[in-house]
């Protein structure tokens, strides 16, 4: 299993609860994702892995 690691750390939102939100909401862009999560919102620096981890759980899905 994977370790989970911090995305956000301006506000300690783990990859996580990044990829859970992604999931059970259907989210496909990093302003949904911030809306529900308020990662990214705080400095932006995370907003890139933010993207990955969108296009990774898309492209897994098809």
């Amino acid at each position: 299993m994977e370790k989970d690691i911090e995305i956000c750390s301006c506000l300690n939102i783990m990859k996580s609860e990044i990829v859970t939100a992604i999931k059970i909401k259907n989210l496909k862009t990093v302003e949904e994702v911030q809306d529900e999560t308020n990662a990214g919102t705080v400095c932006g620096s995370c907003i890139p892995d933010i993207e990955e981890i969108i296009n990774e759980i898309i492209s897994k899905n098809g």
